[in-house]
């Protein structure tokens, strides 16, 4: 969602198998992306979502919308920045704009999906990410934005602070402090160090602060009910570490079927085990006021539900048309999820701490309880694409 955010499932150490449909090895998979052939184009189908299933209302503008942003980003300095390098021979940030310009149009103008697929398939070619194995299968996470009660100030129920950007933060001793150095083991002595005046927010609930650093956004609601939000500012130099599965590795919780409530279930029973295993988790983010805007991802541009992804940008195209086909969760009606295969045009928009590698995908699943229920259980195989005009 924000800059650094790392996977909120693969955080909490979630395993959900989902077998993807078998996909040919590409060639050259020194690089990350790889063009595919026709063949494997047919193979594709088309966006679920974009018309609707029958009885159900497409999502088109929100499509629509979440390209009007990355064009948007396009034209920044960051992105001619980013481009300056990119590996992938032929991806380009002139070409990258020009094939998202044509996109928007034929989602405009066509009439029917069959339409669109076929100028699609008319006027763009596919590069197909190598994936952790080299033969396109990538392993897809979500995260979304949560809504969680706060104080402006600390009360004997809110006290658990998140912490604004240190204004001298750039000049800071490498490696920077641990988290227990900067909040204490049990998250309540931030100001006797750096971080002391510098309190953004309290949160009644030690887990659910820590989740935000986890997310790298919220929106808080205040006692007054005003709805705050807050966005990332920065984080410490310190590498991502899986609380779950360091929870798994000491036996307190068995990995298979570790889910969110499986784990707030487990802290709410043993709180004690909050001031054990959080603390292993030192990148600490610092957050702002963000002013009541939307989630903010990498390209510092809105992220959308179910239609902007995170990845790795050191391999992968920033605000980049894609094309992704994986199992998502969705409520089954009876108070569990069920998963249902979907293929489906995204913008590449964010980046993420635990999205390394050309065979991660984290997708923005939205805001607020049911967007963070569905994040929560997420972990699919699948493929990610690059649509460009071809040339």
């Amino acid at each position: 969602m924000i800059n650094t955010l790392g996977s909120f499932a693969l955080s909490l150490g979630i395993i959900f198998a989902q077998i993807p449909t078998p996909t040919t090895p590409t060639p050259n998979s020194s690089l990350p992306l790889q063009p595919i052939t026709e063949a494997q184009e047919q193979q594709l189908g088309l966006d679920d979502r974009l018309w609707g299933r029958p009885g159900q209302k497409g999502d088109k503008q929100a499509l629509l919308r979440s390209i009007d942003n990355s064009l948007k980003y396009l034209r920044t300095s960051k992105a001619a920045e980013a481009y300056a390098n990119y590996p992938v021979p032929g991806i380009t940030l002139d070409r990258v704009r020009r094939s998202l310009v044509r996109f928007r149009q034929l989602v405009v103008n066509s009439r029917s999906a069959a339409q669109l697929k076929a100028a699609v398939r008319r006027e763009f070619v596919f590069y197909q990410s190598v994936g952790h194995d080299n033969q396109g299968t990538v392993t897809f996470t979500g995260y979304y934005e949560p809504i969680y009660r706060a104080s402006l100030t600390p009360t004997a129920t809110y006290r658990y602070p998140i912490y604004r950007l240190p204004t001298d933060f750039e000049s800071w001793q490498r490696p920077h402090p641990t988290r227990v150095e900067l909040e204490g083991k049990d998250g309540l002595q931030g100001d006797k160090g750096p971080l002391k005046g510098l309190e953004l927010a309290w949160l009644s609930d030690r887990f659910e602060a820590f989740l935000i650093h986890i997310q790298g956004s919220a929106r808080l609601q205040l006692p007054d009910g005003r709805i705050m939000s807050v966005g990332y500012a920065g984080k410490t130099d310190h590498p991502y570490i899986s609380v779950g599965r360091e929870m798994a590795k000491d036996g307190k919780l068995p990995l298979a079927g570790l889910s969110i409530p499986v784990m707030i279930d487990f802290f709410r029973r043993y709180p004690q085990e909050l001031s054990v295993y959080l603390p292993r988790y030192n990148p600490f983010i610092f957050f702002r006021d963000s002013g009541g805007a939307p989630a903010m991802g990498f390209t510092n541009v809105p992220v959308t539900a179910e239609r902007s992804i995170a990845t790795d940008k050191e391999l992968m195209p920033p605000g980049a048309l894609a094309f992704i086909r994986t199992p998502l969760p969705f409520p089954s009606g009876r108070g569990g999820m069920t998963f249902r295969r979907v293929s489906r045009f995204v913008l590449d928009q964010d980046a993420g701490s635990a999205i390394k590698g050309a065979g991660r995908v984290d997708v923005f699943m939205g805001t607020g309880r049911s967007a963070g229920d569905r994040a929560g259980v997420m972990k699919s195989k699948g493929q990610l694409y690059y649509l460009l005009l071809k040339d």
